[in-house]
Protein backbone atom coordinates (compact mmCIF):
# COMPACT_ATOMS: atom_id res chain seq x y z
CA UNK A 1 0.00 0.00 0.00
CA UNK A 2 1.32 3.49 -0.95
CA UNK A 3 1.67 6.03 1.70
CA UNK A 4 2.23 9.87 0.75
CA UNK A 5 4.99 11.33 3.27
CA UNK A 6 4.63 14.50 4.99
CA UNK A 7 2.01 16.81 3.52
CA UNK A 8 -1.03 15.82 2.18
CA UNK A 9 -1.31 17.15 -1.42
CA UNK A 10 -4.51 18.00 -1.47
CA UNK A 11 -3.91 20.81 0.82
CA UNK A 12 -1.78 22.08 -2.09
CA UNK A 13 -4.31 21.48 -4.50
CA UNK A 14 -6.68 22.95 -2.49
CA UNK A 15 -4.82 26.43 -2.47
CA UNK A 16 -3.67 25.95 -6.20
CA UNK A 17 -7.35 25.77 -6.93
CA UNK A 18 -8.76 28.65 -5.05
CA UNK A 19 -5.76 30.57 -6.67
CA UNK A 20 -6.64 30.00 -10.03
CA UNK A 21 -10.53 30.43 -9.12
CA UNK A 22 -9.70 34.32 -7.48
CA UNK A 23 -7.48 34.78 -10.41
CA UNK A 24 -10.00 33.47 -13.14
CA UNK A 25 -12.94 35.78 -11.26
CA UNK A 26 -11.17 38.91 -11.33
CA UNK A 27 -8.89 38.75 -14.02
CA UNK A 28 -10.83 36.67 -16.92
CA UNK A 29 -14.68 37.49 -16.43
CA UNK A 30 -14.85 33.25 -15.48
CA UNK A 31 -19.01 34.41 -15.36
CA UNK A 32 -19.24 32.39 -12.33
CA UNK A 33 -22.00 34.14 -9.17
CA UNK A 34 -20.56 33.52 -5.89
CA UNK A 35 -23.44 31.62 -4.90
CA UNK A 36 -22.79 28.86 -7.30
CA UNK A 37 -19.37 28.54 -6.05
CA UNK A 38 -20.54 28.47 -2.26
CA UNK A 39 -23.10 26.17 -3.11
CA UNK A 40 -20.84 23.70 -5.24
CA UNK A 41 -18.54 23.58 -2.08
CA UNK A 42 -21.00 23.13 0.42
CA UNK A 43 -23.38 20.16 -1.42
CA UNK A 44 -19.83 18.79 -2.19
CA UNK A 45 -19.03 18.65 1.58
CA UNK A 46 -22.57 17.96 2.89
CA UNK A 47 -23.17 14.74 0.34
CA UNK A 48 -19.23 13.66 1.52
CA UNK A 49 -20.42 14.13 4.82
CA UNK A 50 -24.28 11.99 4.02
CA UNK A 51 -22.36 9.01 2.58
CA UNK A 52 -20.13 8.74 5.43
CA UNK A 53 -22.47 8.62 8.21
CA UNK A 54 -25.17 6.12 5.52
CA UNK A 55 -21.49 3.78 5.60
CA UNK A 56 -20.11 4.16 9.02
CA UNK A 57 -16.65 5.77 7.89
CA UNK A 58 -13.70 6.70 9.95
CA UNK A 59 -11.44 6.99 7.63
CA UNK A 60 -12.59 9.64 4.89
CA UNK A 61 -11.98 13.03 5.14
CA UNK A 62 -13.57 16.04 3.65
CA UNK A 63 -10.40 17.37 1.60
CA UNK A 64 -11.80 15.62 -1.60
CA UNK A 65 -15.09 17.18 -1.70
CA UNK A 66 -13.38 20.63 -1.26
CA UNK A 67 -10.93 19.95 -4.33
CA UNK A 68 -14.49 18.59 -6.10
CA UNK A 69 -16.12 21.46 -5.90
CA UNK A 70 -13.59 24.01 -7.03
CA UNK A 71 -13.10 21.51 -9.58
CA UNK A 72 -16.65 22.01 -10.67
CA UNK A 73 -16.98 25.86 -9.95
CA UNK A 74 -13.49 26.23 -12.64
CA UNK A 75 -15.02 24.23 -15.31
CA UNK A 76 -18.43 24.29 -15.13
CA UNK A 77 -21.09 27.19 -16.05
CA UNK A 78 -24.86 27.75 -15.64
CA UNK A 79 -27.48 29.65 -15.96
CA UNK A 80 -29.49 28.37 -13.15
CA UNK A 81 -28.03 28.97 -9.21
CA UNK A 82 -28.89 24.87 -8.78
CA UNK A 83 -26.94 23.37 -11.42
CA UNK A 84 -23.13 23.44 -9.87
CA UNK A 85 -24.92 22.06 -6.23
CA UNK A 86 -26.65 19.20 -8.21
CA UNK A 87 -23.56 18.68 -10.15
CA UNK A 88 -21.50 18.18 -7.02
CA UNK A 89 -24.02 15.99 -4.94
CA UNK A 90 -24.04 13.63 -8.18
CA UNK A 91 -20.38 13.69 -8.60
CA UNK A 92 -19.74 12.80 -4.93
CA UNK A 93 -22.22 10.36 -4.51
CA UNK A 94 -20.86 8.52 -7.45
CA UNK A 95 -17.53 8.49 -5.68
CA UNK A 96 -19.28 6.13 -2.92
CA UNK A 97 -22.09 4.02 -4.76
CA UNK A 98 -19.97 3.48 -8.31
CA UNK A 99 -16.96 1.20 -7.03
CA UNK A 100 -14.82 -1.62 -7.74
CA UNK A 101 -12.71 -3.86 -5.85
CA UNK A 102 -12.75 -0.35 -3.15
CA UNK A 103 -11.32 2.31 -5.62
CA UNK A 104 -14.04 4.71 -7.08
CA UNK A 105 -14.38 4.75 -10.69
CA UNK A 106 -15.17 8.25 -12.20
CA UNK A 107 -12.90 11.50 -11.07
CA UNK A 108 -15.58 12.82 -8.95
CA UNK A 109 -15.29 16.29 -10.97
CA UNK A 110 -15.06 14.85 -14.38
CA UNK A 111 -18.03 13.11 -13.57
CA UNK A 112 -19.79 15.95 -11.91
CA UNK A 113 -19.12 18.46 -15.50
CA UNK A 114 -20.36 14.94 -17.65
CA UNK A 115 -23.22 14.52 -15.98
CA UNK A 116 -23.90 18.23 -15.83
CA UNK A 117 -23.77 18.67 -19.43
CA UNK A 118 -25.74 15.32 -20.36
CA UNK A 119 -28.63 15.96 -17.29
CA UNK A 120 -28.96 19.81 -16.73
CA UNK A 121 -30.29 22.20 -19.13
CA UNK A 122 -28.02 25.59 -19.27
CA UNK A 123 -25.11 23.95 -18.65
CA UNK A 124 -21.89 24.81 -20.91
CA UNK A 125 -18.33 24.15 -20.19
CA UNK A 126 -16.10 27.62 -21.68
CA UNK A 127 -12.40 26.34 -22.59
CA UNK A 128 -11.65 29.53 -23.96
CA UNK A 129 -12.37 31.19 -20.55
CA UNK A 130 -8.64 31.10 -19.70
CA UNK A 131 -7.19 32.47 -22.50
CA UNK A 132 -4.09 31.76 -23.80
CA UNK A 133 -1.30 33.77 -22.78
CA UNK A 134 1.96 32.72 -21.91
CA UNK A 135 1.76 34.14 -18.08
CA UNK A 136 -1.14 32.08 -17.40
CA UNK A 137 -0.09 29.08 -18.90
CA UNK A 138 3.31 29.40 -17.36
CA UNK A 139 1.29 29.53 -13.84
CA UNK A 140 -0.96 26.73 -14.57
CA UNK A 141 1.82 24.82 -15.18
CA UNK A 142 3.95 25.35 -12.28
CA UNK A 143 1.05 25.06 -9.83
CA UNK A 144 0.02 21.79 -11.38
CA UNK A 145 3.54 20.49 -11.39
CA UNK A 146 3.89 21.00 -7.59
CA UNK A 147 0.42 19.08 -7.18
CA UNK A 148 0.86 15.75 -9.03
CA UNK A 149 4.24 15.78 -7.94
CA UNK A 150 3.55 15.55 -4.54
CA UNK A 151 0.80 13.30 -5.14
CA UNK A 152 3.52 10.77 -7.47
CA UNK A 153 1.48 10.67 -10.58
CA UNK A 154 3.49 13.72 -12.49
CA UNK A 155 3.77 10.85 -15.19
CA UNK A 156 0.33 11.16 -16.36
CA UNK A 157 0.23 14.76 -16.54
CA UNK A 158 3.52 14.96 -18.78
CA UNK A 159 2.75 11.85 -20.67
CA UNK A 160 -0.75 13.10 -21.32
CA UNK A 161 0.38 16.49 -22.37
CA UNK A 162 2.96 15.08 -24.72
CA UNK A 163 0.69 12.48 -26.09
CA UNK A 164 -1.94 14.96 -27.26
CA UNK A 165 0.11 17.83 -28.62
CA UNK A 166 2.59 15.12 -30.57
CA UNK A 167 -0.76 14.23 -32.17
CA UNK A 168 -1.36 17.76 -32.81
CA UNK A 169 1.78 18.89 -33.99
CA UNK A 170 2.02 15.95 -36.69
CA UNK A 171 -1.84 16.19 -37.72
CA UNK A 172 -0.36 20.16 -38.61
CA UNK A 173 2.28 18.14 -40.90
CA UNK A 174 -0.02 16.11 -42.17
CA UNK A 175 -2.54 19.20 -43.41
CA UNK A 176 0.69 20.56 -45.12
CA UNK A 177 0.45 23.99 -43.49
CA UNK A 178 3.69 26.23 -43.51
CA UNK A 179 6.01 26.30 -40.29
CA UNK A 180 5.06 29.82 -39.26
CA UNK A 181 1.16 28.69 -39.38
CA UNK A 182 2.35 25.48 -37.54
CA UNK A 183 3.96 26.67 -34.38
CA UNK A 184 0.89 29.36 -34.62
CA UNK A 185 -1.73 27.13 -33.87
CA UNK A 186 0.36 24.60 -32.27
CA UNK A 187 1.08 27.57 -28.96
CA UNK A 188 -2.21 28.23 -29.29
CA UNK A 189 -3.37 24.92 -28.03
CA UNK A 190 -0.15 24.23 -25.93
CA UNK A 191 -0.89 27.22 -24.19
CA UNK A 192 -4.78 26.78 -23.58
CA UNK A 193 -5.52 26.75 -19.72
CA UNK A 194 -8.43 24.14 -19.77
CA UNK A 195 -6.19 21.70 -21.60
CA UNK A 196 -3.51 22.16 -18.46
CA UNK A 197 -5.74 22.77 -16.04
CA UNK A 198 -7.23 19.02 -17.12
CA UNK A 199 -3.77 17.75 -17.33
CA UNK A 200 -2.06 18.96 -13.58
CA UNK A 201 -5.50 18.61 -11.58
CA UNK A 202 -7.74 16.18 -13.15
CA UNK A 203 -5.95 13.05 -15.24
CA UNK A 204 -3.27 13.02 -12.52
CA UNK A 205 -5.72 11.87 -9.85
CA UNK A 206 -4.06 9.42 -8.25
CA UNK A 207 -7.59 7.74 -7.00
CA UNK A 208 -9.13 6.96 -10.24
CA UNK A 209 -6.00 6.26 -12.59
CA UNK A 210 -4.59 2.26 -12.37
CA UNK A 211 -2.19 1.56 -9.43
CA UNK A 212 0.65 -0.19 -11.21
CA UNK A 213 2.79 2.14 -13.39
CA UNK A 214 2.55 0.72 -16.85
CA UNK A 215 -0.89 0.38 -16.69
CA UNK A 216 -1.29 3.74 -15.45
CA UNK A 217 0.79 5.06 -18.61
CA UNK A 218 -1.02 3.17 -21.29
CA UNK A 219 -4.52 4.28 -20.16
CA UNK A 220 -3.13 7.86 -20.14
CA UNK A 221 -1.85 7.26 -24.14
CA UNK A 222 -5.22 6.05 -24.42
CA UNK A 223 -7.25 9.13 -22.51
CA UNK A 224 -5.06 11.48 -25.12
CA UNK A 225 -5.67 9.72 -27.97
CA UNK A 226 -9.26 9.58 -28.11
CA UNK A 227 -9.47 13.17 -26.65
CA UNK A 228 -7.57 14.07 -30.35
CA UNK A 229 -9.69 11.71 -32.06
CA UNK A 230 -12.72 13.47 -30.12
CA UNK A 231 -11.49 16.95 -30.82
CA UNK A 232 -10.32 17.06 -34.23
CA UNK A 233 -11.76 14.13 -36.15
CA UNK A 234 -14.98 13.63 -34.66
CA UNK A 235 -14.92 17.34 -34.53
CA UNK A 236 -16.76 17.52 -30.79
CA UNK A 237 -15.94 19.65 -27.79
CA UNK A 238 -13.97 18.61 -24.77
CA UNK A 239 -12.76 15.66 -25.80
CA UNK A 240 -10.06 15.41 -22.96
CA UNK A 241 -12.92 15.31 -20.69
CA UNK A 242 -15.56 13.14 -22.80
CA UNK A 243 -12.70 10.68 -22.91
CA UNK A 244 -11.75 10.50 -19.49
CA UNK A 245 -15.21 10.08 -18.31
CA UNK A 246 -15.94 7.59 -21.56
CA UNK A 247 -12.41 5.34 -20.82
CA UNK A 248 -13.02 5.13 -16.52
CA UNK A 249 -14.60 1.91 -16.78
CA UNK A 250 -10.70 0.40 -17.90
CA UNK A 251 -9.24 1.34 -14.97
CA UNK A 252 -10.63 -1.78 -12.69
CA UNK A 253 -10.10 -3.87 -16.01
CA UNK A 254 -6.20 -2.72 -15.76
CA UNK A 255 -5.78 -2.93 -12.01
CA UNK A 256 -7.38 -6.37 -11.90
CA UNK A 257 -4.87 -7.60 -14.99
CA UNK A 258 -2.14 -5.81 -13.55
CA UNK A 259 -2.65 -5.53 -9.85
CA UNK A 260 -0.33 -3.15 -8.28
CA UNK A 261 0.00 -0.94 -4.66
CA UNK A 262 -3.21 1.11 -3.86
CA UNK A 263 -2.93 4.92 -3.81
CA UNK A 264 -3.37 6.03 0.29
CA UNK A 265 -3.82 9.99 1.12
CA UNK A 266 -1.20 10.83 4.17
CA UNK A 267 -4.48 12.63 6.13
CA UNK A 268 -7.09 9.55 5.26
CA UNK A 269 -4.41 7.27 6.88
CA UNK A 270 -4.05 9.16 9.55
CA UNK A 271 -7.65 9.19 10.39
CA UNK A 272 -7.65 5.79 9.93
CA UNK A 273 -4.75 5.01 12.79
CA UNK A 274 -6.62 7.35 15.03
CA UNK A 275 -10.00 5.64 14.95
CA UNK A 276 -11.37 2.48 15.19
CA UNK A 277 -11.86 1.19 11.50
CA UNK A 278 -15.95 1.01 10.78
CA UNK A 279 -16.18 0.42 7.15
CA UNK A 280 -14.05 -0.47 3.69
CA UNK A 281 -14.24 2.66 1.50
CA UNK A 282 -11.29 4.93 1.29
CA UNK A 283 -11.02 8.06 -0.44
Amino acid sequence: MLRSTGVDPRFFQISFQAILLTAGVLLRDFSLWPLQMALALAAAVVTQAFWRRVFRLSGVGFLSPLITGLGLALLLRADQWWAHPLAAALAISGKFLLRVRGKHVFNPANAGVGLALLLLPGTWVSPGQWGHDLGMAVWLVALGAAVVQRARRDDAAWLFLLVFLGLTAARLIFLGHEPGRIWEIFSHQALNGALLLFAFFMISDPMTLPDRAGPRRLHVVLVASLAFIWQFLLYQPQGALWSLLILAPLVPVWDVIWPGQKHRWSYDMSLQNNAAPQGKIAG
